[in-house]
């Protein structure tokens, strides 16, 4: 950990009370995509839904999805180059203004040597950047229409998961908490993903599901190469910290086994339609009873809503 993370560290500990992490899992967790594709969402409601239309709307998902990793993320270049995190290659990286880049013509090749680790290290840094100016920029208006029809679609089929999801993040984002002299502070609570999926379609897939407000670009981590206790154990070392709680959310074995080993608790998402534990129904409280069976109670935890 460099002095600026303990500095960051420091910063956000002085605020007041415990600040929560969410590590969260992506599909069928904070988005569908893999269930709509293969139909076990809609099979889950017993015929009440229709999974062709599922199916459907998944497939309209995956072509937006590829296509923009390819037009804009260097897709078919570094498809086969994985990375754990965007910036697990900052060492190669000298700095080199990219304004003029012309990275099809960089004779980039697989990065086994420091040559092409940093000629990827310069399509991650311009990958971060565009991710953090949002999707707007990288469609036209057109298409961006399309987008947002499609996940209106997307969410009335599945009964509003995407925004109820999305309203967990953005209701952890700006809860105030009340503090001892009566005042409202505002909580610091951070979210970071954790998928299995590759890294570029993943930040792709915040950018298409309008996750990208609460999930910065060094908060996303695909755990496909090294395993999701890997990915806990860099989130532990980056936040380590007293005043720091941890909290794994995913539907998935894997994610669960790991916040285990990690001592942290665990939100089990499940897709039945009966379940309270899915969207609409997971919600801050909820969690907060987690939090405190592992770590007690706060007066962070009373004030959820």
């Amino acid at each position: 950990m460099n002095a600026n993370t303990s500095q960051n560290l420091e910063a956000l500990a002085a605020d007041g009370g415990p600040v929560n992490v969410y590590i969260w899992d992506m599909d069928e967790t904070l988005i569908l995509l893999r269930s709509l594709l293969n139909g076990t969402y809609a099979e889950s409601f017993n015929g009440s839904k229709d999974v062709k239309r599922g199916i459907e709307i998944g497939e309209m998902w995956e072509k937006h999805i590829l296509k923009i990793c390819d037009d804009c993320f260097f897709y078919e270049q570094i498809e086969d180059c994985n990375e754990p995190f965007i910036d697990s290659l900052r060492e190669f990286d000298d700095g080199k203004d990219l304004s003029v880049y012309d990275f099809k013509q960089d004779e980039f090749t697989s990065p086994t040597d420091d040559l092409n680790k940093r000629k990827l290290a310069y399509r991650h840094r311009a990958v971060a950047h565009k991710y953090e100016k949002g999707l707007a920029p990288l469609v036209d208006s057109g298409t961006l229409s399309v987008l947002d029809e499609l996940y209106e679609v997307t969410d009335g089929y599945t009964d509003r998961w995407l925004s109820s999801a999305r309203a967990f993040l953005e209701q952890c984002s700006n809860v105030k908490e009340a503090s001892s002299d009566g005042t409202n502070q505002r909580s610091q609570d951070i979210h970071i993903l954790v998928t299995s999926g590759a890294l570029i379609p993943s930040l792709v897939k915040c950018l298409l599901f309008r996750l990208d407000t609460f999930l910065r670009h060094e908060n996303v981590y695909s755990s496909i190469d090294v395993g999701k206790l890997q990915c806990f154990k860099w989130i532990k070392e980056r936040y380590n910290h007293p005043k720091f709680r941890f909290c794994a959310i995913g539907d998935g074995w894997e994610e669960c086994a790991a916040a285990q080993t990690m001592q942290w608790p665990f939100v089990k998402i499940d897709l039945q339609p009966d379940s309270s534990y899915r969207f609409p129904g997971v919600t801050p409280k909820t969690v907060s009873y987690y939090f405190a069976a592992v770590y007690g109670n706060s007066d962070a935890d009373t004030n959820k809503e």
